[in-house]
């Protein structure tokens, strides 16, 4: 055996390394149970690592087991990995990046459909070590009620069709009489479309009873769902022998419409050139007064349009007539967040500053307030010219400053953000829409009495968006979020109403 230097040196190496690896180790921890996620809303698969180190230089990956190649996000190298990406959850999928530092890895997936139901793994990679968890999603969607609508006379009685759309998982369709009997009916014709929601339609034939009431049923057993539709069938459309007798009249009233056509025919065959020619001459008369018409027409239109721009433009006009100054606060302005020394300009920094915990400084989003809070009707523009990411609108006084919320009006945020060339208003429902062009200049108008929000592209004087039916009780404060996509300001700019 050695015992020179030699040896001990490369002990000494050995005993490091494994230090080291040993240290890196870690559990990828999630729920024990299955996450039930309601069709349209946002979810969160949570995900951590134990102990709560920092995942920022880690590879995050969330795979969907139940598709071959099925990557549902990834971060690597400080970044978000776009390639390979399951094209259904394109727009649809974030990670908490803020939260990385302390090992939260948890996905955000929007506007849940059909075909997110599945298995969800969660993989943690360093250079040293992985472990990973999975989680099992499932997805309930109520559809419509059902509609029954009466196909006429079939052999052996009268067919009715049953549809429903809209559910998940699969619904089934049942058939009864008044009493609660089933019906015997054919086959189900089941389809489901791109977003994994199922439409299901039945036919059954029904003849003549005491009551001629009829119930269709759909029934979901696995998220307990029940609905029903009840139609009554008159007694006379069961009775084929009305039917054979107008058969019978018409067949005769058509016999004597030919024989009074073929008298009229000869009766007027001398006259036929005159008539032609006076045919001719209506026919001229009828296309010129078509031309007149679609004159007419395409000039109303113009006017229409033209009419509808002025009000608009007259309405913007009208709205900018309310504009206040606005200037941010910075004691509520996240760290990383660096604001100009007139307080009309914010940015997002690369390090963090060392400021003062007083209470109201946000201190797990990147965003600040304006310093005053208002009520009444007001309004402000923001310069958002070059930049990729914002957020804007408006947060009333108290909302809370140290967690992560979803900035929808449920949790005291009326807002409007950019992200990826996609607008998304923050409703309670989020709507996203692709503007025309990408507006320089946004403005924000708040009528408080009447719980109105509104943003417009100020360029173009057009509506973005508004938030309607709000209640508020308390005042309001403008909301900036310069994301961290760019090193662009968002530049509060003063309102001349003539520009």
């Amino acid at each position: 055996m050695e015992t020179g230097p030699d040896s001990l040196f490369l002990t000494l190496l050995l005993l490091l390394h494994s230090s080291h690896s040993v240290s890196e180790r870690f559990e990828v921890l999630g729920p024990s149970d299955s996450i039930v996620a309601v069709a349209g809303d946002d979810i969160i698969l949570p995900c951590y690592l134990k102990p709560n180190i920092s995942a920022e230089d880690m590879t995050v990956d969330w795979l969907n087991l139940d598709f071959l190649d099925g990557r549902v996000f990834r971060y690597q190298n400080h970044r978000i990995i776009r390639e390979d990406q399951i094209l259904f959850y394109s727009g649809r999928t974030s990670l908490y990046e803020e939260e990385l530092w302390r090992g939260n890895t948890s996905l955000k997936l929007t506007r849940v459909q059909g075909t997110d139901e599945g298995r969800y793994k969660c993989l943690i990679q360093s250079k040293s070590w992985y472990d990973d968890f999975t989680v099992q999603v499932l997805v309930k969607a109520v559809g419509s009620k059902p509609v029954v609508s009466i196909e006429g006379h079939r052999e052996g009685g009268m067919g009715l069709l049953c549809e429903t759309e809209g559910w998940h998982p699969e619904p089934e369709l049942v058939w009864l009489d008044s009493k609660g009997v089933h019906l015997s009916a054919g086959p189900p014709e089941i389809d489901k479309d791109s977003k994994g929601f199922y439409t299901v339609k039945q036919h059954v034939i029904v003849q003549e009873t005491d009551t001629n009431r009829f119930t269709c049923r759909v029934q979901q057993s696995q998220i307990n769902e029940k609905m029903e539709t009840e139609i009554h069938l008159p007694s006379e459309l069961f009775d084929t022998t009305p039917w054979r007798i107008s058969f019978i009249v018409l067949c005769c009233l058509g016999a004597i419409t030919v024989i009074g056509l073929s008298l009229a025919i000869y009766c007027i065959r001398n006259k036929k050139d005159d008539l032609t020619r006076k045919l001719v001459n209506l026919g001229d008369q009828n296309y010129e007064l078509w031309e007149h018409k679609y004159y007419l027409t395409e000039n109303r239109d113009v006017l229409r349009k033209e009419k509808e721009i002025l009000t608009s433009q007259l309405d913007f006009e009208t709205i900018r007539r309310h504009a206040v100054d606005v200037t941010l606060d910075p004691d509520t302005a996240h760290c990383k967040l660096i604001l100009s020394d007139d307080g009309k300009q914010v940015r997002h920094g690369e390090l963090d500053q060392v400021l003062s915990d007083n209470g109201k400084r946000f201190t797990n989003w990147s965003c600040v307030l304006g310093n005053v809070g208002f009520s009444g009707k007001f309004y402000y523009e923001v310069k958002v010219e070059g930049k990729t990411e914002w957020t804007l609108g408006v947060v009333i006084q108290s909302i809370n400053r140290n967690e992560s919320f979803i900035p929808m009006p449920n949790n005291g945020y009326w807002t409007v953000e950019l992200k990826d060339g996609e607008c998304t208003a923050n409703a309670d429902s989020p709507v996203t829409f692709t503007p025309r062009e990408g507006p320089l200049k946004v403005g924000v108008f708040v009528d408080y009495e009447k719980g109105q929000v509104s943003f417009y592209n100020v360029e173009d004087r057009s509506h973005i968006y508004s938030f309607t039916g709000c209640s508020f009780t308390e005042k309001l404060h403008p909301f900036f979020n310069p994301g961290g996509s760019d090193s662009i300001p968002l530049v509060v700019c003063p309102v001349d109403a003539t520009d």
